[in-house]
């Protein structure tokens, strides 16, 4: 399960994050290319907004690349799972791994959970920056839902400079 904002900051659309980060989401774009599962939704709301927030018919960068590929095998169940959620009302999915929480999530991030909660196997969230995934990870871990932070050390940066008066939440084991 791929966070949108790894596809931007392996883009380049992310200035708060180091080279490093940068890098790190293209070869993990890159290796998933080459072998692996993509899960998506069955109503292709990832996809859609994959596709708004990047340049999927003009390839620039390597989120672009990334998500024209996916959309060329979008229809290859060896590379894409698609998995059906129930919505009601919008972005509410009774899929989400914790109502509670639901209630406190970003509506346009709730698929993501909700995706990798009713997939049989659970795949991990990749996350790149985005900061609001620190409150939210230990919360959706207790449910079975693993939120992987591809660039710890940037998204708490973030955290600090969006929040400076608070002290940035932890981190999962091994992130």
């Amino acid at each position: 399960m791929i966070d949108t904002n790894v596809l931007l900051v392996a883009n380049g659309s992310h200035p708060d994050v180091s080279a490093a980060c940068r890098s790190e989401c293209v070869a993990r774009l890159a290796a998933r290319k080459k072998a692996g599962v993509v899960v998506i939704d069955d109503a292709y709301r990832i996809l859609r907004e994959y596709q708004k927030k990047t340049q999927p018919n003009q390839p620039k960068g390597a989120g672009d690349v990334f998500l024209k590929w996916l959309l060329q095998n979008a229809a290859n169940p060896k590379r894409v799972h698609r998995v059906a959620l129930t919505e009601n009302p919008p972005e509410e999915f009774q899929e989400f791994p914790d109502a509670r929480l639901q209630r406190h999530f970003d509506a346009s991030d709730r698929k993501f959970a909700a995706v990798t909660h009713a997939h049989p196997d659970k795949p991990p969230i990749w996350q790149a920056a985005d900061c609001k995934w620190l409150a939210w990870w230990p919360q959706l871990q207790a449910c079975g839902v693993k939120v992987e932070f591809l660039c710890p050390l940037d998204v708490q940066q973030v955290y600090a400079a969006k929040f400076p008066n608070r002290e940035a939440p932890g981190l999962p084991d091994g992130a």
